[in-house]
């Protein structure tokens, strides 16, 4: 039995969003482009694309944004394109950035940029890191918050020194923004009011807004239509956006308004969770509604107890598990999102129970 098969039996569900089926997802699809009176886009002409490209840039506060199928695609190209206009190949991101853990080298294979890692691998770089490198920058890429970290982003202050150095010395600042809605509630903050002092934003389509994929890279008009040039060279002017676009604006609404609820439901986690010292969070105070939880269990392990749990309780802890620094210790990456909250308390912590008491077992 495959792992999707196995959550989709569980009647309790931790971490993420309810998973529809692509039946149920199409048809909610077809319900409101019937509603709204949808007609396809041809090439990125289409009224419902543009207007959802302008409401997404004025959500991050930009004049422009624009569509692109992938978020690989996406930053790449704007960094490339950044480079080109500061005149310096060379950009700065963080050892765990999606670039370099996920993209198999496009950047450098395919001759994007050149790329430096900047910081500690276990937190965000901080100003004066950047400082530090005397190399002249054509771009730095921002992750907020950083998935590879447990969902870490810099302070508040942090993050303004850092933008406004990025601004004196003309370095192009970009954000990965996969994350962004997530993190603007962490930080108490709206997306446009984290996203200013950047030069371009990245944000996906369907990771906390749960479409069925695609991204949007918001930026000035010149930039943005730079962009969209560079995307059809890359073979991403697909001839219909609509079904990206429809799954995500169907919910973009009410996915950002739930955001500051599903921070809070992590704000409660982190109490929960002091009753349950092998669950250990990181980072030691949420910052997103995401987290990673280590455990003194080894991944191949940890893996097994999810599955047995998931087969004797119906309860399905986490999806993904990686190998921690220490032996037989890993780590698991949890979503705070509907699922969750829509959980009374008591299940909660009733699945921690049960997962407590599997891995408490290890040590008799």
């Amino acid at each position: 039995m495959t792992d999707a098969e196995l959550r989709q039996r569980c009647q309790t569900i931790l971490p993420g969003h309810p998973a529809p089926t692509p039946a149920a997802t199409f048809a909610a699809m077809a319900s409101w482009c019937e509603l709204n009176e949808v007609q396809h886009d041809v090439y990125g002409e289409g009224e419902l694309l543009q207007s959802f490209e302008r409401k997404v840039a004025g959500v991050l506060g930009f004049e422009a944004a624009t569509f692109c199928i992938t978020g690989t695609m996406t930053q790449v190209t704007a960094l490339r394109l950044a480079c080109m206009e500061r005149g310096s190949r060379i950009v700065a991101l963080h050892p765990t950035a999606h670039i370099f853990k996920h993209e198999r080298g496009n950047h450098q294979l395919l001759g994007h940029f050149d790329a430096l890692q900047l910081g500690d691998l276990h937190r965000p770089f901080t100003l004066d890191e950047l400082k530090a490198l005397p190399d002249k920058l054509g771009a730095v890429s921002l992750e907020l918050p950083a998935r590879e970290m447990g969902g870490q982003s810099p302070s508040w202050d942090e993050l303004r020194a850092i933008k406004e150095y990025c601004r004196l010395e003309g370095i192009h600042l970009h954000m990965d923004g996969a994350r962004l809605w997530e993190a603007a509630a962490g930080y108490g903050r709206t997306p446009a009011e984290v996203a200013a002092g950047f030069d371009s934003v990245y944000v996906s389509l369907y990771k906390g807004i749960g479409g069925l994929g695609g991204a949007m890279l918001a930026g000035s008009p010149t930039f943005v239509a730079k962009a969209q040039e560079w995307f059809r060279r890359q073979g991403g002017n697909v001839i219909h956006r609509t079904p990206y676009v429809v799954a995500a604006a169907m919910q973009f609404d009410a996915r950002l308004a739930a955001m500051p609820d599903y921070f809070l439901r992590t704000q409660w986690l982190y109490d929960t969770l002091r009753d349950f010292p092998r669950l250990t969070p990181n980072p030691a105070r949420p910052q997103a509604n995401m987290l990673h939880l280590h455990m003194p269990v080894s991944r191949e392990r940890v893996l097994e107890i999810r599955n047995e749990i998931a087969e004797r309780h119906g309860i399905w802890l986490f999806n993904r598990a990686s190998h921690s620094l220490l032996p037989n210790h890993s780590y698991v990456e949890w979503y705070v999102g509907e699922n969750m909250l829509k959980l009374s308390d008591e299940a909660v912590r009733r699945a921690l129970a049960v997962w407590r008491d599997a891995i408490s077992t290890e040590f008799r």
